[in-house]
């Protein structure tokens, strides 16, 4: 590989120079700030950073690259908890400053560059009434969120960002700049929703949106003591849960707090208040909470509530797998788990999957999880590098643990630096061989390879 000693440095700069964007190198005031991304557990130096505009940009990245045998990695976001849209000595097309948004509010559509976060977007459809499945979390950029599937608190109206997905405008690794939709290709459509980077640059993308103002939901916090309870009442209260609403629960410390534990309720209902209200009336009835705050919201705000637990370069590692089910021993193994656990910003949470992300067939897009059950997500964070060693240990030894009660699904985007081919292999289940195709006809030089990859040779 190319590495930023040996770049030509004439080269370099008549390449800065053709760009709408620019071209960032070690050294430069603002290298420093463009190579963090969200998890600051990632600590990676790349030859070039690429900051882009729109297209044209990208494609002249990705042709820069591969004359000069670099490794590209791509930041839309920033949020992969794995760290792989930074390269170590590659070039790194960065799309931070590719923030264009247009709504169409009579086709209720948007298009939106591959820069763009959740909040931003929910902001720009809010405006016209208009809303679609985006990241529970708001400082999620819309692009890897999506391509990897897109799960979040309307997926059970709306399925998941991927099914609203109407086109990709694609830089593919030959440098041109497609638009990719299910008639121009429908097998690269079919792959983009679902199979991660691997097929190229996603420079923008056109979402399907939906009506929608507001929202009916908040947090509802249990004394630890009655852990067991509460999700056990969630299993149940979940079985017949309409659509319109989705939960997820969790064991969690107080905000702020190192020593106060809760077991947690996170309702979001996406219907009219009056059936918002009935329909949660059991949830809100049950049991002593310490505290309630659930009531109308707009959905933009609803977006933000996770925030403040998953701080920009905090330390992450994490690890989710699809359940069988919320067996009373699963419970019971939770519960003891998350007391020994070395940071208070640490959780265990379980997230619903019913309604319309569960209507969709297996294979009709990349993304094959659609059995209605629970995914449990372990999202280890903490903020001094003294304590990695410990949180690391705590969340493989409980994601060990818990493999009795595991289903053999694994969800893309949540995936952490560690997980191979086993896991990639659960993620994609029987639509794995359709996307080595994908990935042969398309990239057979596995150019976009620093992702959750999909090998072109058919390994993994």
């Amino acid at each position: 590989m190319t590495t930023a000693a040996v770049l030509d440095a004439e080269r370099v700069n008549a390449f800065d120079g053709s760009l709408s964007g620019s071209v960032l190198q070690p050294g430069e005031d603002r290298y420093e700030a463009a190579r963090l991304v969200h998890n600051g557990l990632i600590d990676k130096r790349p030859a070039l950073i690429v900051r882009c505009r729109g297209a044209a940009d990208v494609a002249a990245a990705v042709g820069f690259a591969r004359e000069a045998d670099l490794e590209i990695s791509i930041r839309g976001g920033g949020h992969s908890i794995a760290g792989r849209s930074v390269t170590n000595g590659g070039l790194m097309i960065d799309l931070a400053e590719m923030k264009g948004m247009y709504v169409d509010p009579v086709a209720r559509t948007i298009r939106a560059q591959g820069g763009v976060l959740w909040s931003e977007l929910n902001r720009e459809a809010a405006v016209h009434g208009l809303a679609v499945t985006g990241g529970a979390v708001s400082t999620t950029g819309i692009a890897g969120y999506t391509l990897g599937g897109g799960l979040g608190w309307l997926m059970g109206i709306q399925g998941l960002a991927a099914d609203n997905l109407l086109s990709v405008e694609l830089v593919n690794a030959d440098g041109e700049v497609l638009t990719v939709t299910a008639d121009s290709d429908p097998d690269l459509f079919w792959a983009l929703r679902g199979g991660g980077g691997n097929f190229g640059v996603a420079t923008s993308l056109e979402y399907r949106l939906h009506p929608l103002r507001e929202v009916y939901g908040g947090l509802i916090a249990h004394p630890f003591e009655k852990a067991r309870d509460v999700l056990r009442f969630y299993r149940e209260f979940t079985q017949s849960a309409p659509d319109e609403l989705t939960i997820f629960s969790g064991l969690i410390y107080a905000p702020g707090s190192t020593d106060v534990r809760l077991a947690a309720l996170v309702p979001c209902h996406a219907g009219p208040t009056e059936q918002a209200q009935k329909d949660l009336a059991p949830l809100l009835g049950f049991g002593e909470p310490l505290e309630v705050h659930v009531g109308p919201m707009p959905y933009p705000v609803m977006n933000t509530l996770l925030d403040e637990g998953f701080p920009r370069g905090a330390l992450n590692y994490w690890k989710s797998t699809f359940l069988d089910g919320l067996d009373d021993g699963l419970i019971d193994l939770a519960i003891e788990r998350f007391e020994s656990t070395p940071s208070p910003m640490n959780a265990i949470l379980f997230e619903h999957f019913h309604g319309a992300v569960t209507r969709v067939g297996a294979t009709e897009t990349a993304v094959p999880h659609r059995e209605e059950g629970y995914n449990v997500l372990l999202p280890s964070v903490w903020l001094d590098p003294a304590e990695t060693e410990a949180n690391v240990a705590w969340t493989r030894a409980t994601f060990d643990l818990l493999k009795p009660y595991f289903a053999g699904r694994r969800w893309l985007n949540y995936f952490s630096d560690d997980d191979g081919a086993d896991a990639i292999r659960a993620a994609y289940g029987p639509n794995y061989d359709r996307l080595v195709e994908v990935k042969r006809r398309h990239d057979p030089g596995n150019i976009f390879r620093l992702n959750h990859n999909i090998d072109p040779a058919g390994g993994g």
